[in-house]
C-alpha cells in the first residue's frame, strides 16, 4: 500500500530533491596539485553523472486531498463472513459498493518510470481521522489513522479495542505493487491502482488474539488498492 502526483513540469508544483537519487562522492585529505586536477574531473564526472540520474515522470511535494479507496476482495468477505466479523467504518472513511474509501489528508508522493529506479513510488500517504472497524459480539477493533509508506511497501496504523489504545503506529497491511497499473492523469486528478493490500505478519496475530481465533492468516488478500489526488495546489 503504501496517499498525490502531477505530471513533471505542470505549473505551480514545487519540486522535490531526492536526496537519495543524487548521492555524490566527494574526496577530501590533502590534496595535491595532481590531485586537484583529479578532484576537478572527478567533479566534472559527478555532475554528469547526476544530470543523466534517472528524473521523476511525477511528483508532489505536499499532498492535501482526495482519497485512497481499497475494493475488497471476496476471498477477505467470505473470511469477515466466516468469523462473523461485522466490517465498519470510523471518523470520514465509507464503506460502499464493496470498497473502503479513506480521505487523504497529507504526505508527498514521487514516481520514476518503473525500471528505472527501485522502489519506483517514493513518499508516505497519510489519512488521519478515519479508518476500519471490525465488529463480533462485545468486542470492536478499530484500525485508525492509516499511513501508507510505498518505498517500503507498508501501511502502518493505530489499534484501538473497545475504546483502548492497543498500539500506535503499527505495521498493520503489506503491499505488493507489482500489479500497479501505469499512472494515469487527468485534467486536475492524478490515479495509482492495482496495488494489492493484504493482513500483515503483525496484523494477523493480534486480531486472532483479540477475537479468539486463529483463522486470519498473514497475507490474507483484503483489496486491491485506487489512490486518487489532485494535481493543483492547494486542493
Amino acid at each position: 500500500m503504501n496517499n498525490i502526483l502531477s505530471t513533471r513540469g505542470r505549473t505551480g508544483l514545487a519540486t522535490i530533491a531526492l536526496v537519495a537519487m543524487t548521492t555524490g562522492t566527494m574526496a577530501a585529505c590533502g590534496i595535491s596539485s595532481d590531485d586537484a586536477t583529479a578532484s576537478i574531473s572527478g567533479s566534472s564526472a559527478t555532475s554528469a553523472s547526476q544530470s543523466s540520474a534517472p528524473q521523476p515522470v511525477a511528483e508532489i511535494e505536499s499532498l492535501t486531498g482526495n482519497t485512497t479507496q481499497i475494493t475488497l476482495d471476496q476471498g477477505f468477505v467470505d473470511a469477515l463472513t466466516a468469523l462473523k466479523l461485522t466490517p465498519g467504518t470510523v471518523g470520514t472513511a465509507k464503506l460502499a459498493d464493496g470498497a473502503l474509501t479513506f480521505p487523504i489528508t497529507g504526505g508527498n508522493l514521487t514516481v520514476f518510470k518503473p525500471g528505472e529506479v527501485s522502489p519506483y513510488v517514493v513518499g508516505q500517504i497519510q489519512h488521519e481521522g478515519s479508518g476500519l472497524s471490525l465488529k463480533a459480539g462485545g468486542t470492536t477493533v478499530r484500525l485508525t489513522n492509516l499511513n501508507v509508506d510505498p518505498t517500503i511497501s507498508r501501511v502502518y496504523g493505530d489499534v484501538v479495542v473497545n475504546g483502548k489504545v492497543a498500539a500506535t503506529s503499527a505495521f498493520l497491511f503489506k503491499l505488493d505493487g507489482r500489479t500497479l497499473n501505469p499512472l494515469e492523469t487527468g485534467t486536475d486528478t492524478a490515479t495509482l491502482e492495482g496495488t494489492e493490500v493484504a493482513i500483515s505478519s503483525v496484523a494477523a496475530p493480534l486480531l486472532n488474539k483479540t477475537f479468539k481465533t486463529d483463522a486470519v492468516e498473514p497475507g490474507l488478500l483484503v483489496g486491491v488498492a485506487k489512490i486518487t489526488v489532485s494535481t493543483t495546489p492547494g486542493e
